[in-house]
């Protein structure tokens, strides 16, 4: 595993309630997936595919670094890792927002998992993306899909 990847291990289990079972576990299992615990360093908006695709298209060109970003493997789903208590006040509609009491489904940094992947990988750092500039981008993509349906 490159340093990277291990920074960003460190950093997603750091939420665990029992790091070290949770990385052990992590790693040995085959689906390459663990369930993660929302609302401590995190929490996850989560946008359906139609509109998550294009934001995360729009977010990488308005930031350097947008903050970790997983998609499924139908890309009907995209969460994007914003900062913990972002949940309890995001307020957009066709948006679920994962925050304390939430679980996600996590895949292993740097390895191929069944169902979900990173679009964006965690850093380690704990970059996030701003919900302000997320949801700004949202907007910008919802107008081009609105724009390319006329």
């Amino acid at each position: 595993m490159g340093g990277a990847a291990k920074t960003a291990v460190e950093w997603l289990v750091s939420v665990a309630p029992d790091p070290e079972a949770c990385r052990w576990e992590w790693e040995r299992n085959p689906l390459g997936v663990t369930l993660l615990p929302a609302g401590r360093l995190w929490d996850v908006l989560i946008v359906g595919g139609e509109l998550g695709c294009p934001t995360l298209d729009v977010l990488g060109r308005c930031v350097d670094r947008p903050g970790p970003v997983l998609g499924d493997f139908e890309d009907r789903r995209t969460g994007f890792f914003v900062p913990a208590g972002t949940a309890a006040r995001w307020v957009g509609t066709g948006v679920r927002a994962a925050g304390l009491g939430s679980w996600i489904v996590v895949p292993y940094p740097g390895r191929a998992s069944g169902g979900v992947r990173w679009l964006v990988p965690p850093d380690g750092a704990g970059t996030l993306t701003d919900p302000v500039v997320l949801e700004t981008v949202m907007h910008e993509a919802a107008a081009r899909i609105a724009a390319d349906g006329l």
